[in-house]
């Protein structure tokens, strides 16, 4: 018995999630060469461009399945504070020198972090979130 949902698809968008379904099932990727495919089809049908519900429905739950696997085989250590800061420097055209003037954190204190002698302390954080317009905790993965 076919249990009714919120969230089911009708129409030309049914059809060619159903469609999709069947030349490549959603499933757990369980090899290299399974997530080789599972890439191509998701590149194939971006591609294509416009897609219509049926199209992204599907692409959502197979871009989670190669998240999932890449998650688990190919972990991405966090970038360290130095790595963090350079960065955000690099990114908002900035010199130490600068970063000191416009932040008021310490020439000093930014030569160490960014010689990673020094992490980032809880006030440190707040000034550099503040200053280049991010969320602290982006900052606080190592703290």
């Amino acid at each position: 018995m076919a249990v009714k949902t919120k969230f089911g698809l009708k129409g030309a968008g049914r059809d060619s999630y159903l469609e999709l379904v069947t030349t490549f099932p959603l499933a757990s990727i369980k090899s290299e060469e399974h997530l080789q495919e599972a890439q191509k089809v998701m590149d194939q049908r971006l591609a294509r461009g416009a897609l219509d519900d049926g199209e992204e429905m599907y692409l959502d739950a197979l871009s989670d399945l190669v998240a999932a696997y890449e998650d688990a085989h190919y972990a991405i250590e966090p970038a360290s504070d130095a790595d963090m800061l350079r960065h955000l420097m690099e990114a908002k055209g900035v010199t130490q020198a600068q970063l000191s003037r416009d932040t008021t954190i310490p020439k000093s204190t930014i030569s160490e972090i960014l010689a990673g002698k020094k992490p980032f302390t809880r006030q440190v954080i707040r000034k550099l979130a503040s200053y280049f317009n991010v969320d602290a905790s982006i900052l606080a993965v190592n703290y």
